[in-house]
């Protein structure tokens, strides 16, 4: 028989609003992810951190690196003037017009980890970046570089936004995304390799965001031709006036929770011979919630 395809599930923006966070709770509990990435900075974040000690025992808790939402934990005059941070696209032209404080981002990486692990008394599993963020000129180095300060190199896993255009091509769906993610992410694994952090291999789960969309048939075109370590991004959730608030992206996050807590999920990987794992445990023995998500 052949050897089973691993595929990690991760869950973005956890910490985000209590909806956001309770939902990807209920994916946790039901075994139907194997990571979640953690939004630090905001008011939620030690309360439903300890939500998240109590309940992510069997999935990689990592950082959702953040940027672009909120407010900054350090000191910003340059980056943040008016104590928020600005939209992915001024933090764009900044990174490739070489304007970007990176003496103050550095201090906000630190911050964001020290927030992190004081409440989960442990270093993150995995590092990404709420917006693919943490892959943009500049900041990828300082993080790389606080990262290596902390001694991660061998112990963290890195998310690469970027995938060969074969794959993306071969799923069809929100390719334009993918690839715009691909060219922000040129260079990121070869630097992230070269300095002793793993990466997966193949990523997925771009989307429009768009409530008549059929999610459940987006998520297969996320299947087709999955890299050795695939990893899909997904964000679950429940809608509450917080979320409504924060970000555009409110009712998809019902739909997609509702099609992770239901058969079609293993019914699919079971068709394709994929099983959900986490990546720093990859090339291990499944977890009793692991093997019980493709059954």
């Amino acid at each position: 028989m052949a050897k089973e395809q691993v595929v990690a599930l991760c869950a973005d923006d956890y910490g985000l609003s209590y909806g956001v966070s309770a939902g990807i709770l209920e994916a946790l509990d039901a075994g139907r992810i194997t990571a979640v990435s953690a939004l630090v900075n905001g008011p939620l974040w030690p309360a439903m951190g300890l939500e998240l000690v109590r309940h992510g025992r069997d999935a990689d808790v990592g950082l959702h690196f953040n940027l672009t939402l909120g407010r900054p934990l350090s000191s910003m005059p340059k980056f943040a003037p008016d104590g928020e941070f600005s939209p992915l696209a001024q933090v764009v032209k900044m990174a490739y017009g070489r304007r970007l404080p990176l003496d103050e981002i550095r201090v906000e990486i630190d911050r964001q980890f020290d927030r992190f692990e004081a409440v989960m008394d442990r270093p993150p599993d995995h590092v990404d970046g709420h917006q693919h963020i943490h892959v943009l000129p500049g900041i990828r180095t300082a993080l790389l570089d606080a990262m290596a300060a902390r001694k991660f190199g061998g112990r963290v896993w890195l998310r690469d936004a970027g995938d060969g255009v074969h794959r993306i091509l071969a799923r069809r769906a929100n390719a334009r995304k993918a690839l715009s993610a691909l060219s922000l992410a040129s260079g990121f694994r070869r630097e992230a390799r070269r300095r002793g952090f793993s990466v997966n291999d193949g990523f997925a789960g771009f989307s429009d965001f768009h409530p008549s969309f059929d999610y459940a048939k987006i998520f297969q075109s996320y299947l087709r031709a999955p890299g050795r370590r695939h990893l899909i991004m997904c964000h679950p959730g429940h809608v509450d006036e917080d979320l409504r608030n924060l970000d555009p992206v409110t009712i998809t996050r019902e739909q997609e929770l509702a099609f992770l807590l239901s058969s079609k999920l293993p019914e699919m990987l079971e068709k394709r011979g994929l099983r959900l794992a986490r990546l720093s445990q990859a090339d291990k023995r499944p977890s009793v919630a692991q093997a019980a998500a493709a059954q």
